[in-house]
């Protein structure tokens, strides 16, 4: 599954339960309850208890622990379920979030009946009905039957059994159900059943159930609405990972227990099924009303976990190819496959999975693949075997993105779900504490497929840019997690959302970067090899991905390690964080310690404990060297120590394959500095980038001075690498600096000393956009970078930046087919606002009102805001909260006015006549942001109470304290900032 592109990641689910047998207005409220109820407030309970993973001797299956009812159940065929909550219920298995090992599930005969009609789109509750019959195998005696269940109702739950040996479906009786209750706050179905099960005999669990289809949240069972060819239809997807099969289906809802599926689709005859395998068959059902339904049936599907159970119900269109003798189609809107939209991704997807087919030397099981691009989908994107799921911005190529970074983004994002075919679809995690093994390697062999596919894009400075460059800020000693965590971590269902992180995606893929690199890549593809296969359709743990690695390096004797795989890759991924490596190049002295942000100078390595087991790849005066290993606190390595010769240096963490920053004595730094100025190419650009990086991080934590990063910028002249001006730009032209312009004189300063420098690669990408701007289309570093650079020039002054926006905005205005570059539009249309008049800006909202995509309306909506003129921004503020409440409803008007230098004192002043109607159009929490971002220079306590006071009778009392001690932190963040930019003014002194 593809992280969210949000900066926000992953929060808690509320749990909740519609009853049945309520009167149809009741069930409707409930249902309309429940779905609000997903978009509680994502914050982790308070009440969490301590997980015990429950085994057959923590609680006794048989029952005895809690009253159960004696009452014998109707002997009808279906016997009506009356279903209870859990409050009166002692302590139990049903208090545990793992499930007791008491059944193990081996086949599920699943049917889904959604009442979806394409004429009926206007209808505000949508249901769904279903039977499973779950054949099970007992594995310790038990009176008590427990399943995953949420939001489902129950009129039927039978178990028969126990099953003839040899057959399937002969039975030789039937255990009485004596009560269905649930278990809310863990999300199961609870069976009391009249006798015992027999441990070793199978059985088959019968429930028909019925559930609400979400239209607000994108998982279990959801609704889409979209237009297409001008017509409003609606089709039915699912998501089931990681926790919501239980909400379609009743299921053991853990990956561990893997099962075949029959799966069939009841569904309006308008629209196609789709699921995992292939059709099998289809037939007609008539309803109680007379109207016709087609029956879709599907092959059996390999064994597997619930989350990767799929199916989808649309009209659709769908392009197709045959690789290798199977089947692949793309299913998109009609107007989409119309228009050729899907041929890109249907050309690179046979390839994709040849190529790993190949590496593995592992087949594709499954006869056809299926993928559809979804209007909207919250997950970007999900790996399900044989029925891929997307957002369709995120798979379909439109004739606009040519110039975008699309279709790179696209091969990545189908590299990642195709690799999880063999990831997490083939072999998969036991658990999901170590779900990093399936997104962290699928992560890692993007960049080996399309690498492979395109071998002149640059896959280190890649790596960089779309991994490491994002976890390294946020990853550090006080507030990461490790990546493999400890069951016992886990209390609550939410939990197990929250896993679906930074540091699973890209924490994970650097871990089997590392690994890759302190290997080789021939030992490394081999170990997965043997791991893939003696796995294959069942589960692993990290340890037995360790185990395979180790047989690998055993069979060999080029390759010699510190410690076993396991050892060392436990080092880094059992504990959150990373180390500072640090060389005095004088001695040799290396040693490690934690990263921290902002460390105080008593913060050091407390024990041997804390170390980790670091590979330390190294070039020495731009010649590769032997690999060695800090696997103490410190050790002394005389083999890097360098002479006075200017043309002696020394960089650690060749290609930055190392999960860590390094650090230098000060002559290290000098030496690299000078090597810089003198011969700048003779440093690889993935280094380049690094010391940038690293330079910069250290100096905000206080590791080493911000002169000494202030330093190595000084041979930018010579730098002709767009991701490397990136990295500079994004250091040194920051928020508070740009806030706090007015207050310092360090924008002139810093205005003469970049542009001097930034003035070369100015006239190359400038020339580009006038001339040949379709020669970045192939680009992706430029298509990443480029608006980054130019905003700056801007920002800067840069005159022929100023002017290139007034053209190509004019350009646009007079000619509107004549489109602004995408690469740069955010920036164009920005400058275009601030250096126009009203008659810019009424261009805009005009662009603005007949524009229905939301993307582009964002970008519009903050353009706007980039107007100099207090009188426009009034006005715009006064539209805003004034007009109708879909008109800017994907941007909060207020927050984007305040942003700018500008817009801070317009807001505030607003604010004064109007902060009801603010209130009432964003919401009492609105304003609390609103202070932040007018506040966001305070460097005093008075400036503090005078903030307050000014918003002390539009917050409420708890809200007040909240803001003050937010306050406090911006105030002593400025306060160290300010220090930092005085001494950045006083470098730019001496050196422009």
């Amino acid at each position: 599954m593809e992280p969210p592109s949000s900066s926000g990641f992953y929060v808690s689910r509320a749990v909740a339960l519609l009853l049945a047998g309520l009167a149809a207005a009741l069930l409707l409220a409930l249902a309309v309850l429940a779905s609000l109820y997903g978009h509680c407030a994502r914050v982790p309970p308070s009440d969490r208890r301590s997980l015990e993973v429950p085994n057959a001797a923590s609680f006794s299956p048989l029952g005895q622990e809690g009253p159960s009812s004696t009452q014998e159940p109707v002997p009808t065929s279906e016997p009506q379920v009356t279903a209870t909550s859990q409050d009166w219920r002692p302590p139990g298995p049903w208090d545990q979030l793992r499930l007791p090992p008491w059944l193990v599930p081996l086949h599920y005969d699943l049917e889904l009946w959604p009442r979806l009609q394409p004429d009926k789109l206007s209808v505000q509750l949508l249901r769904f009905s279903g039977r499973v019959n779950i054949t099970v195998r007992c594995a310790v005696s038990t009176k008590r039957l427990l399943l995953h269940s949420l939001f489902l109702d129950y009129d039927r739950a039978e178990v028969r059994g126990p099953l003839s040996p040899g057959t399937r479906n002969d039975t030789v009786g039937r255990v009485p159900v004596h009560d269905v209750w649930f278990a809310m706050d863990t999300q199961y179905v609870v069976l009391e059943l009249g006798e015992a099960l027999r441990s070793g005999s199978r059985y088959e669990l019968h429930l028909s159930f019925s559930g609400p289809i979400f239209q607000e949240v994108r998982e279990g069972l959801f609704l889409n609405t979209y237009t297409d060819r001008g017509e409003r239809r609606a089709l039915l997807a699912s998501q089931m990972e990681p926790t919501f099969a239980r909400s379609v289906f009743p299921c053991f809802d853990e990956p561990a227990l893997k099962a075949t599926f029959n799966i069939t689709i009841i569904h309006h005859p308008r629209y196609v099924a789709l699921s995992n395998m292939p059709q099998r068959g289809q037939s007609e059902k008539e309803d109680v009303n007379g109207s016709k339904w087609t029956v879709t049936t599907f092959y059996t599907t390999p064994h597997m976990p619930t989350y990767l159970v799929a199916l989808a119900i649309c009209d659709y269109d769908h392009v197709s190819r045959t690789e290798r003798g199977k089947e692949i189609h793309i299913w998109a809107r009609k107007d989409a496959i119309a228009n050729g939209n899907a041929d890109f991704a249907l050309n690179i997807t046979g390839p994709i999975f040849s190529f790993l087919e190949d590496l593995f030397n592992i087949s594709y099981p499954l006869p056809k693949t299926d993928l559809i691009a979804l209007p909207v989908f919250d997950n970007r994107a999900m790996e399900n075997w044989g029925l891929l799921m997307f957002d369709e911005s995120l798979l379909l190529l439109l004739p606009s993105d040519q110039l975008t970074e699309k279709k790179t983004l696209i091969s990545y994002i189908l590299s990642h779900e195709i690799g999880h075919q063999w990831f997490g679809n083939l072999v998969t995690m036991n658990w999901w504490n170590n779900i990093w093994l399936n997104e962290g390697f699928a992560s890692y062999f993007e960049f080996g497929i399309i690498n492979y596919f395109n071998p002149k894009l640059p896959r280190n400075e890649v790596f960089f840019s779309n991994f490491l460059h994002g976890v390294l800020k946020e990853d550090h000693a006080l507030v990461s997690r490790a990546v493999s965590m400890k069951v016992e971590n886990f209390t609550e269902t939410s939990d197990i959302n929250e896993l679906f992180d930074l540091f699973t995606y890209n924490k994970g893929a650097s871990m089997a970067r590392m690994l890759s690199s302190f290997l080789n890549e021939h030992l490394f593809i081999n170990a997965l090899k043997s791991y893939l296969k003696m796995f294959s359709y069942s589960n692993a743990e990290q340890d037995d991905l360790w185990r395979h690695f180790q047989m690998a390096i055993d069979n060999q004797s080029e390759i010699l390690l510190p410690a076993t795989v396991k050892t060392i890759m436990d080092s880094w991924t059992h504990r959150g964080g990373f180390p500072v490596v640090t060389l005095n190049v004088s001695t040799g002295f290396m040693k490690q310690e934690p990263f921290y942000l902002g460390k105080a100078e008593n913060q050091t390595l407390q024990a041997h404990n804390d170390t980790w087991i670091v590979p330390i790849l190294w070039i020495k005066n731009g010649a590769p060297q032997s690999l060695v290993w800090l696997d103490k606190s410190s050790k002394v390595f005389p083999e890097m120590q360098v002479s006075d010769s200017d043309q002696d240096w020394v960089i650690l963490n060749l290609n930055m394959t190392g999960y860590y920053r390094v650090n230098y004595d000060k002559l290290g730094w000098k030496k690299l500095s000078q090597q810089l100025v003198k011969d700048p190419k003779a440093i690889p650009v993935i280094h380049r980038l690094q010391l940038i990086d690293d330079a910069f991080s250290l100096s905000k934590s206080n590791y080493i001075e911000i002169e000494t990063a202030l330093d190595l910028t000084k041979y930018l002249a010579e730098e002709d690498e767009i991701i490397v001006w990136y990295e500079v730009l994004v250091n040194l032209i920051t928020r508070d600096l740009v806030s706090d312009v007015n207050d310092y004189d360090t924008y002139p300063l810093l205005k003469k000393y970049l542009l001097k420098r930034l003035n070369s690669l100015w006239n190359i990408y400038s020339t580009i956009i006038r001339e040949n701007v379709a020669a970045l289309q192939d680009d992706y570093l430029a298509l990443i970078s480029l608006e980054k650079v130019f905003g700056a020039a801007c920002w800067l002054g840069l005159e022929d930046c100023l002017q290139l926006s007034r053209e190509l905005f004019r350009k646009w205005m007079n000619h509107p087919e004549n489109e602004i570059p995408y690469p740069i539009k955010n920036v164009i249309l920005c400058y275009g606002v601030a250096l126009g008049s009203d008659k810019e800006w009424d261009f805009l909202l005009n662009v603005y009102i007949n524009t229905t995509k939301e993307e582009e309306r964002i970008q519009l909506a903050y353009a706007m805001s980039c107007s100099k003129d207090p009188w426009i921004l009034n006005r715009y503020m006064e539209y805003a909260i004034t007009t109708s409440p879909f008109t800017f409803n994907e941007t909060n008007v207020m927050e984007a006015v305040a942003a700018s230098e500008v817009g801070r004192y317009i807001a505030k002043d607003f604010l004064i006549n109007n902060w009801q109607a603010v209130i009432e159009r964003y919401g009492t929490q609105s304003l609390v942001t609103l202070m932040y971002v007018i506040g966001r220079t305070i460097s005093t306590d008075l400036q503090i109470m005078e903030l307050q006071q000014f918003f002390s009778n539009m917050l409420e009392e708890h809200q007040r304290i909240t803001v003050h001690a937010k306050l406090q932190t911006i105030k002593n963040e400025n306060l160290k900032n300010k220090k930092r930019n005085a001494r950045i003014a006083q470098w730019l002194r001496k050196n422009t």
